[in-house]
């Protein structure tokens, strides 16, 4: 044992070292990475952190990111080209953001891909998602406010969309790659877009103003049929693929009251169950939704306290999620014939044997399946007023 312990003594300072040590100072912190295809050759885009900008100490009001950008005939020839302009080596192990720019998307993004899939030094944390109407450099050389290295921004605005409005969801590396080559599964990714005056958001009045001439925003889901992006969701149709692929979290529903005007129902949990099964050889999926909700706010002459009303608020509620999500599936359907559900997935788990005799041509099958569609809602609260003031005044 003393023999053993002496060996290890001996050893250990030569097992504590790491064989790629690199100072902090040598690297190029990059948050975000953008992605397209420029005269047939990949053009990769580095938002690199300027440390001296983002200390308190030494910041000198001059941007927090730069960005750096070269062509090359692979991903990992242009990343590596980089480094002709960069005084560092670029370092993507924080990386926030992937955006792909929407002309490669439309080409195919698998071969964009397989460099971040078995580059060791990523994290699989980061979000991708969609450049639309833009291309990914646009994207990311606009400025913004509240977080002051866009990076930063997007990947915050994504991760509080998702958790509290139905229509977008963020998207790690893994579920994308794990949807691309899943069998009886499309994948989707959320769109990312500027608005405003793109030529004046890379700008530092961009971010001076109190109303930016630039901005960046989410939008709709990005449809995939294998690597290839071939349409957009609507926003309504978003909310109506999460619902379907339980991905929602928190959201807000508008609704008709039972003599008219609206009332707005905070959706505080869903669960969503699918189950596929064949009938006579043909291929159906039925969708369970429970769902759970508060009654947020009143614009209509309604008595909350009457279980009667919670019970027509609660239908009304089914009805329009009903449609808002067999509307989406019948778009999916008969426009893009592309199972981002993953109704195949479905089927494959309750009957392999039927799976593999559908899987050959799924595509047709699924524009022409069974989608059952049942939604349960449940009110739980109506707030701290009971009924709505509205009631006790005049409104036009």
């Amino acid at each position: 044992m003393k023999k053993c312990m002496l060996v290890l003594l001996i050893f250990s300072p030569l097992l504590t070292g790491c064989w790629d040590k690199r100072e902090l100072n040598e690297l190029g912190i990059t948050l975000a990475i953008g992605i397209d295809k420029v005269d047939g050759e990949y053009q990769v885009t580095a938002q690199v952190v300027v440390p001296s900008e983002v200390s308190m100490k030494t910041s000198s009001g001059r941007s927090p990111v730069i960005l750096f950008q070269e062509n090359g005939e692979t991903v990992y020839e242009a990343f590596r080209k980089i480094t002709k302009k960069a005084p560092r080596k670029i370092y993507p192990g924080h990386l926030r953001m992937l955006v792909i720019g929407e002309d490669l998307a439309k080409e195919g993004i698998a071969e964009s891909l397989e460099l971040l899939s078995r580059y060791w030094e990523l994290r699989s944390d980061f979000f991708v998602a969609i450049a639309k109407d833009r291309t990914a450099e646009e994207v990311l050389n606009v400025t913004t406010t509240i977080e002051n290295i866009p990076a930063n921004e997007m990947f915050n605005t994504l991760k509080t969309s998702e958790a509290t409005w139905a229509a977008t969801k963020g998207f790690t590396l893994d579920e994308l790659i794990a949807d691309l080559t899943s069998d009886g599964k499309e994948a989707v990714l959320t769109g990312i877009l500027v608005t405003g005056e793109q030529e004046k958001g890379s700008s530092k009045q961009n971010v001076e103003s109190i109303t930016p001439s630039a901005r960046i925003g989410y939008d709709e889901l990005a449809v995939f049929k294998k690597d290839k992006l071939i349409g957009w969701l609507t926003e309504r149709e978003s909310r109506g693929y999460n619902g379907i692929t339980n991905e929602v979290q928190k959201s807000v529903t508008a609704i008709s009251c039972p003599e008219g005007g609206k009332a707005s129902i905070e959706i505080i949990h869903v669960d969503s169950k699918m189950k596929g099964k064949t009938n006579k050889g043909k291929p159906e999926v039925d969708v369970n939704i429970k769902v759970k909700g508060n009654v947020e706010e009143v614009e209509c002459q309604i008595n909350l306290n009457e279980l009667e009303t919670i019970v027509k608020l609660e239908k009304n509620t089914e009805k329009q999620m009903e449609e808002t999500i067999n509307q989406t599936i019948k778009t999916v359907q008969k426009q893009y014939k592309s199972d981002i559900f993953g109704f195949g997935e479905a089927i494959h788990r309750s009957n392999p044997k039927e799976w593999k005799k559908l899987k050959e041509h799924w595509d047709e099958e699924f524009a022409g399946m069974t989608v059952n569609v049942k939604v349960d809602v449940k009110l739980v609260h109506t707030g701290t007023e009971g009924n709505s003031f509205l009631e006790k005044i005049e409104v036009k």
